[in-house]
């Protein structure tokens, strides 16, 4: 957790951090070191240095000859109120290293400074006196000068206002954080002490031996660990007291011994702008906690603001839920480095038996197989170098990702722990975000060893005498790949669409070049390809409701075709759950409550489609009619996707329909109206669509009762839910409906 609590600019732990707008935190002492002043007409620049002497040619950076170090002064503005122009240089920026920039655009040398983190700073130098730009820093607040301050993380610049650095939140929560993680390093440094002194007590540990896994004071590492023989190639660190300290600190900062509880009672924050007043609303729209005043002036009049405590519960909700997914992934990295030092030993065990099989082989030939041993034995040495490299490359990438992970975790702990809603929100939506970004890092096959332990050579010692001196290890012939192992627990269906997932067995040593992805016809047909490539998960719209679908897959490579999967069987909905769709529907289409209720902008007809396309079976759906004003005429029924959507529906070759007003109906395709009959709608009305392709027929309902005979016969092909109507209509669609069993004796008119 140490590195979550230092400075990006001095490299040391956070002194008085305040909040930049990017969300980072930064040292109040080095915000003030970082500030540059630009003159008005000089905005459109980058922040520059100024070399102290002789005033330098426009344009120009001086640069000395030699190695020899440059001597600058480093601005301040806008760290003591107002943006002064002088603010003097601060005293430790001189500690900090001076290097040239060859890369920045802005000449051949741009001289910056780096901080112990290695985090490159340009702080604006105050000019020669006597010159033009100096006259524009003393320029008065207002008359041409203006204060800036780029995060030296993101590199993004925010401007100071007349408050200055006074302007940016102090972050109170860090802060405590970083007390306690003090006192409990301190406290956990004395305590580690040498395990092999004969002194009593004994002394404090020095270092540690990461294979001995012995603490050491400086005499003894010296006496008992020599860094030579044997020894030569452990690795002394530093006791680990120091690096659990975050540990040691959680508790120091809960006991109640000398030190000051983190949830003491504390003095309530108190508003940025309104020193009198504290924190109890969070405006949303600012992202940041603000005052009972604020909200009066009227600065957040308009936002949207929420209580600060269900804020505080929210995000902290928000935060624990990412806490936990990071948490599974650092279990199974935990587990990972156990099976990785696993794979080590047997790497190490399989080499030694290759070699005294390899040796054993070779010595019982002859003489003529002498020259050829050394040859094979260099061959398995470098196989298991490379695989020890390859693992122990590995290890070291993963072992630094855990422990970053778990710093950040025991940060995001440390955070929750606070009782300051305030504290906690102005960084809890920053936290969030890099607790689910060091969850994704976690990709794909990070978890996976990239080596097996297994050694694929093979020595065969039958040849004939003639074939020794071409003797050589038979390289592993490169096979077809083996059977893919189906996901089932990633494997489902949602309505018409089927999603599979599949993976290689462990260790197979086959290269995989892609996958082919077989589906029946859903009626127990032949296979078809549906899918090749190299993706492992595969999603297959499209198909049939209420149908059962066999899947197989297998993977190729240059060597052929590998053996099928097991078959698994999907079943598709029995029944069809679908909304509007909002991207093929008419501009004028209004979508609300999920997509499920459609109304219009215009007082023309306009038409829209639904998510779903049924080619087979019988679905039923309705239409709930849930405003009916100024008896408009609107349209139910079927379509094609490339129906035209300004006009009403049934008007073109592309669409049935039955369009309806409050006394009869008629049925409508290519603008032929045939059977009138009587019986229309109203505001709270139902209708009901019942597309049977098993007899290839289109009915329509009325509030329950059928309306007209079957509305169009010799119905084929892919069709899509379909409506049409205007301004003075509004319609909620219900599916996923059984279809009605029962049908009751139309109306016909006898027109």
């Amino acid at each position: 957790m140490e590195e979550e609590l230092k400075c990006p600019v001095c490299g040391s732990l956070f002194r008085e951090p305040i909040i930049l707008p990017c969300s980072h935190n930064v040292c109040l002492p080095c915000a003030r070191t970082i500030a540059v002043q630009t003159p008005e007409t000089e905005q459109h620049l980058p922040a520059m240095l100024h070399p102290r002497g002789p005033t330098a040619a426009p344009g120009a950076a001086a640069v000395a000859s030699g190695p020899a170090s440059l001597d600058y002064d480093c601005g301040a503005g806008g760290g003591g109120g107002a943006g002064g122009g002088g603010g003097g240089g601060v005293d430790h920026a001189d500690k900090l290293s001076l290097h040239s920039e060859t890369d920045s655009g802005y000449g051949s040398y741009t001289p910056s400074l780096k901080s112990p983190n290695g985090v490159r700073v340009l702080p604006l130098v105050p000019p020669p006196p006597g010159s033009s730009a100096a006259a524009a820093a003393a320029t008065p607040r207002g008359g041409g000068t203006s204060s800036s301050l780029t995060c030296p993380q993101c590199h993004r610049s925010a401007s100071l206002d007349h408050r200055g650095l006074r302007g940016f939140q102090r972050n109170r929560l860090l802060e405590s954080i970083v007390q306690r993680y003090q006192q409990g390093r301190a406290a956990a440094s004395a305590a580690a002490k040498c395990q092999l002194c004969d002194r009593s007590p004994p002394e404090a540990a020095a270092v540690m031996c990461e294979q001995c896994e012995v603490l050491y004071c400086a005499a003894c590492q010296v006496k008992c660990h020599p860094s030579r023989g044997p020894f030569a190639k452990h690795r002394l660190v530093p006791p680990p007291s120091q690096e659990g300290a975050p540990s040691s600190a959680s508790g120091a900062g809960g006991g109640g011994g000398g030190s000051k509880a983190p949830g003491a009672a504390r003095k309530p924050p108190t508003c940025a702008d309104h020193e009198l007043e504290n924190y109890s609303m969070y405006c949303v729209t600012c992202q940041t906690p603000v005052c009972y005043q604020c909200l009066e002036e009227g600065k957040h009049a308009k936002h949207e603001v929420k209580p600060l405590g269900a804020m505080w519960k929210q995000h902290k909700a928000q935060l624990s839920q990412a806490l936990n997914g990071i948490s599974d992934k650092a279990k199974e990295a935990k587990e990972f480095l156990v099976q990785l030092k696993n794979i080590l030993q047997q790497i190490q065990e399989n080499g030694l038996d290759y070699e005294a099989c390899l040796v054993a082989q070779c010595d019982a030939l002859v003489d003529a197989l002498t020259r050829q041993k050394a040859k094979l034995l260099t061959k398995v040495t470098k196989e298991r170098e490379h695989k020890l490299k390859v693992v122990w490359d590995q290890i070291n990438h993963c072992t630094l990702k855990l422990r970053q992970s778990t710093g950040l975790m025991e940060y995001c702990l440390e955070v929750i722990k606070e009782n300051d809603p305030s504290g906690f929100l102005q960084i809890s939506d920053a936290l969030i975000k890099r607790v689910q970004v060091s969850q994704e890092q976690w990709i794909k096959g990070a978890l996976e060893p990239k080596v097996s332990a297994e050694f694929d050579l093979t020595l065969d010692s039958e040849p004939l005498l003639q074939s020794i001196h071409q003797l050589d290890f038979i390289q592993m012939k490169c096979r077809v790949p083996p059977v893919p192992l189906l996901q089932l627990e990633k494997c489902c269906t949602r309505n018409n669409s089927v999603t599979l997932a599949w993976r290689m067995p462990p260790f197979s040593h086959n290269p995989v070049e892609g996958y082919i992805l077989e589906l029946d016809d859903g009626d127990g047909g032949q296979f078809r390809e549906v899918y090749v490539g190299k993706e492992t998960l595969c999603t297959i719209d499209g198909l049939h409701f209420n149908s059962t679908y066999n899947a197989r897959v297998k993977a190729f490579n240059s060597s052929g075709v590998g053996p099928y999967s097991k078959t698994v069987v999907l079943q598709t909905s029995d029944v069809a759950w679908f909304t509007f769709d909002p991207s093929s529907a008419h501009r004028d289409i209004v979508l609300s409550n999920d997509n499920q209720t459609a109304t219009c902008s215009s007082y023309d007809d306009r038409v829209v489609l639904g998510t779903a396309a049924f080619s087979k079976g019988v679905h039923y759906w309705e239409l709930h009619v849930d405003r009916y004003d100024n008896h408009p005429d609107p349209a139910f029924g079927i379509a094609r996707i490339n129906v035209v959507k300004d006009m009403m529906l049934g008007k073109d070759d592309k669409a049935w329909a039955m369009y309806v007003d409050n006394n009869r109906s008629w049925f409508m395709h290519c603008n032929s109206h045939t059977n009138r009959t009587e019986g229309g709608v109203s505001k709270g009305a139902t209708v009901g669509v019942l597309l049977d392709l098993n007899k290839h027929t289109l009915t329509f309902y009325i509030n329950g009762q059928q309306q007209g005979p079957p509305a169009f016969e010799n119905v084929e092909g892919v069709f899509m839910p379909a409506l049409s109507l205007n301004r003075n209509v509004q319609v909620t669609l219900h599916t996923g409906l059984e279809v009605p069993q029962t049908v009751r004796p139309p109306k016909l008119s006898s027109n």
